[in-house]
Formats: C-alpha cells, sequence, structure tokens
C-alpha cells in the first residue's frame, strides 16, 4: 500500500513540476523608454522643418512574453507612450510642439538567442489619450494647450516596429507610423470662422528608442529541459 501511495504522489509532483514548467513559458516583463522621434512633413509640397524630440518620460511598456524554445518567441502587452515632433515653420521664426499620450497594444515574435542577442518585429495599435500642442515666436512661448481625447488627432494609430537586443541588455527599436499624425478634417472657429488647420499637413512620426537591461525575465524552464536556464527577455 505505501508503495502504491509512493507512485501516486511521484506520479502526482511530476505532473505538478510539469506544469509548472509549461507555465513558466509565459512571463510578463516591463520598463521604460527613451524616444528620439522625428516626423516626414508635407506641408503644401514643403517638406522641411522637422526637428528631433527627446522623449525620455513618461514612457511605459508592460509585455507578456511566451517563449516556445530559447530561440523562439512572441510578445503583446499594454504600453504607454509619450510621442510626437517638433515642427519649425519654414520662413517663419514660429517653432511647433505636437505631442500625444498614447496607448499602445503591440503583437510581434522574438528571433535569435533569447538569453544574448536577437531581433524582434512587429505591429502595434495605439489609441491617443492626451493631446497637447505648444507655439513659441521668437523663442518665446506664445500659446498652449492640451486636450483629453481630442479630435484634432486621429482616434487609432497604426505603426510596425522592428528592433534589436544586444549582449549586456542594450536595447535598438525603430518605430515608424503609418497613420498620419493629424485628423485633416478637424474643423475649429476662432472668430466666427471655421477653418481646417490640419488640412494641408501630411506628418508621419518615425522614431529610435533605447533601453537598458529593462525588460528581464527571473528564470525559464521548459519541458524540453528540466533544468532551469537563466536568461533575460528584453525588449
Amino acid at each position: 500500500m505505501k508503495t502504491k501511495i509512493s507512485i501516486i504522489i511521484a506520479v502526482l509532483l511530476m505532473g505538478v513540476f510539469e506544469l509548472n514548467a509549461q507555465v513558466k513559458k509565459a512571463y510578463t516583463t516591463s520598463g521604460g523608454e527613451m524616444i528620439f522621434s522625428f516626423a516626414t512633413i508635407d506641408n503644401n509640397g514643403g517638406e522641411s522643418g522637422n526637428v528631433m524630440r527627446w522623449s525620455p518620460f513618461f514612457n511605459f511598456q508592460n509585455l507578456v512574453n511566451y517563449d516556445f524554445n530559447n530561440n523562439l518567441g512572441v510578445f503583446s502587452g499594454l504600453n504607454i507612450r509619450n510621442v510626437g515632433f517638433i515642427y519649425d515653420v519654414p520662413n517663419t521664426n514660429i517653432r511647433k510642439k505636437f505631442r500625444n499620450y498614447t496607448a499602445g497594444i503591440p503583437v510581434g515574435f522574438k528571433l535569435g538567442k533569447l538569453d544574448n542577442l536577437f531581433v524582434y518585429g512587429g505591429y502595434e495599435i495605439e489609441f491617443p489619450l492626451n493631446y497637447k500642442e505648444k507655439t513659441f515666436e521668437n523663442e518665446k512661448k506664445a500659446d498652449k494647450f492640451n486636450v483629453w481625447f481630442s479630435k484634432r488627432v486621429p482616434s487609432i494609430y497604426h505603426s510596425l516596429l522592428l528592433g534589436v537586443n544586444l549582449p549586456y541588455g542594450t536595447n535598438i527599436k525603430f518605430k515608424y507610423y503609418l497613420t498620419s499624425f493629424f485628423n485633416k478634417d478637424f474643423k475649429e472657429t476662432i472668430n466666427g470662422e471655421v477653418s481646417k488647420p490640419y488640412e494641408n499637413i501630411e506628418a508621419n512620426v518615425f522614431y529610435f528608442s533605447l533601453t537598458f537591461d529593462l525588460f528581464k525575465n527571473t528564470s525559464y524552464s521548459g519541458p524540453m529541459d528540466s533544468k532551469d536556464v537563466k536568461y533575460s527577455a528584453m525588449y
């Protein structure tokens, strides 16, 4: 009887360990993002005036990772991002700063040595939350406002991303927004006159971002290897 009970307990423990190993294949990671953003601009045929925008905060990424093995994985999650661009209006002393806080849901893949060097790519849908616009004339602030869920921008942004995770945790990502930054059909009324301030401007944001060792999983174990394999999974 004791032998049978021991066998049953052993089988149950093996099942628990196996289930635990499978569950550990899915894990969450999180961290910040330092963004250097630009925009391709077409304002009535004029393409000049873009200035790099640096936004080290507030950019927070929270990802759910699922690794099939040590070389292939997928990820999704929920990100909060501060993204926009700076525009010097040609032939004037006016500088405009535009930005959105967005909530994004990425879907992507990771390929390579997930404990060392790998590339990743995918698609992200983003929902604008808060829009801010600043105007400077002769280097002095002339106007500033921000609006929650503004109609000045589209309700959804579509973007593509591609990045590389280098050894020791350095992470570099490139992202391009397929959707134009502004809603060209937005109308505003000033002194009784209706206008479309963004009707003639086409601006697609793209950026490079940098993170350092911010997306690290503590451990990994899978059914293909009974031993725990320690590694970092950054994105």
